[in-house]
């Protein structure tokens, strides 16, 4: 592959002459270069789209379903290339980005799988007088063309989740992947079209805001997915007129951790939770509330555990923590740790930067109005809270404006399902961190969090119409 990324507008592969220097987190090289659409580019690319809605519709889902499995045998083939590209475009871990590509052929062949299960319903009409000899049924219809925004922090795996189940419910797409890996969603593109999509059912372009935007205002656009932060998606939804959105977008997930839970099963899971990919998912645990009875002996195990974690070059596969995605970004971080410390937080371990490196970092005696508390961090930052009762940690779990997923570590029934009812937010994980996501789950949150749900048949419901059909048989 290039180490200049080309955009993909209706089947040919293109340049522009105003382009981005890619860098890796790490490292702050260059590793490559981005091509900037034009207007014009994005205009070719959206009638291209619109254009090949017509084919997409009348593909028949055995073939819509092929494509799909052979793109993810392509991935498969290629998945250590992947891999690294990924790691070295993000600063993600090897480890990580292998995850990563393990999830996304799950995804593609699951969304293969709901190509030919899409399917209407018998809708009885004889419980009105004077319908009894009419046949009622619904048929599901592709919406048209879909617009896909993604982030760096799963680069492939989030594009594959908008893209598969779009192609699975033949419809044609446009995608704007994160401008920190514009070659990991050029990979997409590659595999797609050799697997037999028709060429212009897949345009890539790369951009800013405006590009976003001209793509988001389109009228040709039927459906938006886009993954981001809560502005952004505020600002989508503001923009796109009259169409259909599935947002998902920020949060600041907390877990409550019971006086009866097992601490060997608790600690390690949110360990992970706190800090598998760097913090920099939605769904990381930032806020752990800890029944006082046993606070102590698990904020001791807690920054035993996670002194535990190897920090450095993603590259190495022994590597746990690597780089976030900018230096930006790491010092937003430190400087939210120092404001905290400055208003009566105590760092336990970590809560230094060096370069895009902030190392794994656990506050204690944190405030709700502390921005490591009530904001979104997206870094390798968590907080502890001692809480007397369970009401008291479920009622400062639900205090955010974000709802995405939660947990709950307790070994009481009664507890769990109450936890479960109360908490207002997309996904509750008994005895899990908020972190736990397999990708057939329907994914997706409450409030700021978002709108809809992701997962391959939630989506491919999402990106069809339902038609009503009448017989009269009299």
């Amino acid at each position: 592959m290039s180490t200049e990324a080309r955009m993909l507008i209706d089947g040919e592969w293109q340049t522009s002459a105003n382009k981005a220097p890619v860098r890796n987190p790490y490292t702050g090289a260059v590793v490559s270069e981005m091509p900037m659409a034009d207007s014009a580019q994005v205009e070719r690319a959206l009638q291209a789209a619109y254009e090949v809605a017509a084919e997409m519709r009348s593909m028949p889902a055995y073939r819509r379903a092929a494509i799909l499995r052979r793109a993810a045998d392509l991935v498969e083939q290629r998945g250590e290339e992947l891999a690294r590209l990924i790691t070295e475009e993000t600063g993600k871990t090897l480890r990580g980005s292998r995850v990563e590509v393990d999830r996304s052929l799950l995804t593609l062949r699951m969304c293969a799988e709901e190509a030919v299960r899409i399917a209407g319903e018998q809708i009885p009409l004889d419980l009105v007088p004077g319908s009894e000899k009419r046949l009622g049924f619904t048929i599901r219809e592709p919406i048209g063309v879909v617009a896909a925004i993604t982030p760096f922090n799963a680069p492939f795996n989030l594009i594959c989740h908008k893209v598969g189940p779009a192609i699975a419910a033949g419809n044609a797409t446009i995608v704007k992947p994160a401008p920190q890996a514009p070659r990991t969603g050029q990979f997409l593109g590659e595999v797609l079209l050799e697997a037999g999509l028709p060429p212009a059912a897949i345009n890539i372009v790369y951009g800013g805001v405006d590009v976003g935007l001209q793509i988001v205002k389109d009228d040709r656009v039927a459906l938006i997915a886009f993954t981001g932060s809560a502005r952004a998606g505020l600002a989508i939804r503001d923009a796109c007129g009259f169409k259909k959105l599935i947002l998902e977008l920020g949060s600041n997930a907390g877990v409550y951790v019971h006086a009866d839970a097992r601490l060997d099963k608790a600690v390690p899971e949110l360990v992970k939770g706190a800090f598998f990919t760097t913090g920099q998912a939605c769904i990381s645990t930032q806020r752990i509330y800890v029944h006082e009875s046993i606070f102590a002996p698990f904020t001791e195990a807690f920054v035993q555990e996670t002194a535990r974690l190897r920090v450095g070059d993603p590259t190495d596969p022994s590597t746990d923590v690597g780089p976030v995605i900018d230096e930006a970004a790491a010092r937003r971080i430190e400087q939210w740790i120092q404001e905290a410390v400055q208003q009566g937080a105590r760092v336990l371990c970590g809560g230094t930067r060096q370069g895009a490196l902030v190392q794994p970092t656990v506050l204690t005696d944190v405030a709700p109005a502390m921005k490591v508390v009530c904001e979104e961090v997206f870094g390798p930052l968590v907080s502890l809270l001692p809480v007397s009762s369970p009401e008291e940690a479920l009622r400062q779990i639900n205090d955010t404006p974000y709802g995405l997923q939660a947990g709950v570590f307790t070994q009481d029934i009664d507890l769990a399902f109450r936890a479960a009812r109360q908490l207002r937010v997309g996904g509750v994980m008994v005895n899990d961190s908020s972190r736990y996501r397999i990708d057939t789950m329907p994914f997706g949150g409450v409030k700021l969090s978002g709108i809809g749900r992701e997962g391959p048949r939630f989506s491919v419901e999402q990106m069809t119409e339902t038609k009503l059909i009448i017989l009269n048989l009299d």
